[in-house]
């Protein structure tokens, strides 16, 4: 699968999304960094085909709108990076299962949510 991990997630994010066999790339690898507007990333998502993963919910409301991007939303509020990585791992299976039936996953505290 292939990410684009949004400026407020750390860089990490995206190393570890490539060490787990996938195809990541950070806002940070970008020309504008993480300067780069939502609609930049939107459309370099939808150019490589690639899942947007951020706690932005402007996100949402242009899935809701338009269809794009894919999204995986981190909805788990404040949690320290080190949490929020081994969620990320604990349901990397799940995001891996999901994507190929949906647009748009959500991940909170307690659960992975598919939405249709």
């Amino acid at each position: 699968m292939k990410f684009l991990v949004d400026a407020q997630l750390p860089r990490r994010f995206a190393n570890w999304l490539n060490e787990a066999g996938h195809d990541a790339l950070h806002t940070l690898d970008l020309p504008r960094k993480n300067f780069t507007r939502d609609h930049e990333v939107i459309a370099r998502a939808k150019q490589d085909g690639r899942i947007v993963v951020s706690k932005d919910a402007d996100f949402v409301q242009s899935f809701l709108i338009t269809g794009e991007p894919a999204l995986l939303l981190i909805s788990t509020g404040n949690i320290s990076n080190t949490e929020l990585e081994k969620l990320l791992r604990a349901n990397l299976s799940g995001i891996e299962a999901a994507f190929p039936s949906s647009r748009f996953v959500e991940i909170t505290h307690e659960a992975l949510v598919v939405h249709e």
